[in-house]
């Protein structure tokens, strides 16, 4: 053996106290030997790959910040108030409908009530009889359940008047179709003069703020995120965080579902756009690494972070760390902080040094 490599030997031994049994493995190498291994590293959140790239995503209302105006019964749209891009307050009116059906459940409410009215009047007259002890008891019980039965079906019919969007209390008159919520106007499903059936679409509106971004993003990137991660919008300045991640994967892109709200400079998206979006890296504990920073030693996965560096050399830790997912040449693990760095080339001299090769 040349006598440069003996001395090589002898501090590679000196160095490494044992195989890797601990965490706390260290490897002290002099300047001119991590040149000679030709050990480089880079910066975890620097290394290509330890942000999540940019993925497409689609601009999504919340379900629950969406209404539908449609038509209580079937009948002529006499009257539309707004269009698309409208903004509209609650209670606002919207519409009018004309229909016959309409004036069917007035009158229906109208009888109904009249109907309760006059036996209730009976049932006050049959009460004082009964004081009187002028009927008898099964006639009060059957008045009572009479009006009873009556008051019932009046409330009825004038639930079915207000659903329907009529005025009570008279014949005839429009229909009046109102928005349920403050926001915007994204669809209007009628044209003024249209016959339209029972439940058809007159408008959809919206509160468009926040919004969601529906993200299709890789299996093995999806794998290290977690909700609360952030989410910025390429090429802006606006951002949001994940809120959800999809369980189901889908079969023909291999992707997952993101769902991501964005409640700052969401006025400056519209409902269905399709954008960019740049995923963060997950958190702290888990970062993208090539896959040739790591080794497999004595049944432990393990990346070289340096410790320390001064002008007589430079210090590694030997760190185990845990796979969570794999894809291409670079895996995300857990285990490695932001800003650790990990050294990415001359990693099989590292191992050599921590297992004894070179001992002869």
């Amino acid at each position: 053996m040349p006598h440069q490599n003996f001395v090589f030997a002898l501090f590679f031994l000196s160095t490494v106290a044992s195989p890797l049994l601990a965490e706390e493995a260290r490897l002290s190498l002099q300047t001119a030997q991590i040149k000679a291994l030709g050990i480089e590293t880079v910066a975890a959140g620097a290394i290509t790959g330890s942000r999540s790239g940019s993925y497409p995503a689609q601009v999504r209302v919340p379900n629950e910040q969406m209404r539908v105006v449609a038509a209580p019964v079937g009948g002529l749209v006499d009257m539309l108030a707004v269009a698309p891009g409208s903004t509209v307050k609650r209670g606002q009116v919207v519409a009018h409908l004309s229909s016959p059906q309409a004036l069917e459940l007035q009158r229906d409410a109208l009888q109904a009530g009249s109907q309760a009215g006059l036996l209730q009047q009976n049932l006050k007259r049959d009460e004082q009889l009964f004081a009187e002890g002028l009927i008898a008891e099964s006639r009060l019980q059957a008045t009572r359940a009479a009006a009873s039965q009556a008051s019932a079906q009046a409330s009825e019919r004038r639930q079915g008047l207000a659903l329907a969007g009529a005025a009570p209390g008279k014949l005839g008159g429009k229909l009046a179709l109102t928005a349920t919520i403050d926001g915007v106007v994204l669809e209007q499903g009628a044209q003024l003069g249209q016959r339209v059936e029972t439940s058809a679409l007159i408008y959809r509106i919206a509160k468009l703020n926040p919004l969601w971004l529906e993200i299709q993003a890789p299996v093995d990137i999806a794998a290290g995120l977690r909700e609360g991660s952030l989410i910025k919008i390429a090429g802006s300045e606006v951002t949001g965080k994940l809120i959800a991640i999809g369980r189901a994967v889908d079969a023909a892109s291999q992707t997952v579902l993101l769902r991501a709200e964005v409640s700052k400079g969401a006025e400056t998206l519209r409902p269905g756009q399709v954008i960019e979006v740049e995923i963060a890296a997950s958190n702290s504990a888990q970062q993208r690494l090539p896959a040739s920073a790591l080794i497999r030693n004595e049944g432990t996965t393990v990346a070289f972070v340096q410790t320390a560096s001064d002008a007589k050399g430079v210090s590694f830790e030997a760190r185990p760390v845990r796979v969570i997912s794999q894809g291409g040449d670079s895996v995300t693990v857990d285990g490695i902080k932001p800003g650790d760095k990990v050294a990415v080339k001359g990693v099989s001299g590292l191992k050599a040094m921590l297992t004894g090769v070179g001992k002869e």
